[in-house]
This record gives C-alpha cells, structure tokens and sequence, in this order.
C-alpha cells in the first residue's frame, strides 16, 4: 500500500475532492499554509493499493492547475526617493505530491 500526500491549491480543492471521491478514492483533507507565499493549502491524504497510484495522481494532475500571480517585491531604494515596490509575477496552484509506503493501514 501507499499513501499519496497531495497539497493542491485552494482554488482546486473542491474539484480534486470531488474527483477523487468520484474515482473511489479515500481521502482525507487538511487545512495548509504555503511557506513561500503564505497562502492557503489543502493537502489531501490518500491511502491506496500501489497498483492506483497513477490513477489517483493522474485525477489529481486533471483537477489541479497552475495559475499566474502577482504579488508584492521587496521595495527598491532609491537616491533621495520614497521606497517603490513593483509586483512580481509567480505561479501558483498545479500539485506537489509525495508518495510513501504504508508498512500498516487499518480503518475502524
């Protein structure tokens, strides 16, 4: 068996809940925070026979994208001038997922 840690942006938490539950997939969800932007997570556990691995990334892969965003730069200096700070275009959102095996998986 292997469990699946999916962490998927907020905007794409509903619909990879959604798929998931729709493809037979056990899933449970937790609040996160990303380190680098600050902004809101959802990272699902997913227990599964190493044989859906694929099917369940590839659920995963099909409910989550990746967006732009702009967010604030650290201000800039100059001679004699107020600070500025120019907004700088990252991307957000897609999956990071982690794979482990389970030596033991009990449901009550």
């Amino acid at each position: 068996m292997k469990l699946i840690f999916a962490i998927v942006n907020n905007d794409d938490s509903h619909n990879v809940a959604t798929a998931l539950t729709q493809g037979g997939f056990s899933a449970t969800k937790l609040a996160s925070t990303g380190g680098f932007l600050m902004a809101g997570n959802t990272t699902f556990m997913i227990c599964c026979e190493n044989a859906s691995v694929d099917s369940a990334i590839a659920v995963i892969a099909q409910n989550s994208r990746k967006r732009k965003q702009y967010v604030p730069n650290a201000a800039s200096y100059a001679a004699n001038e107020a600070p500025v700070s120019y907004p700088v275009e990252v991307s957000v959102g897609g999956a990071t997922i982690f794979v482990t095996d389970i030596e033991r998986f009990e449901k009550l």
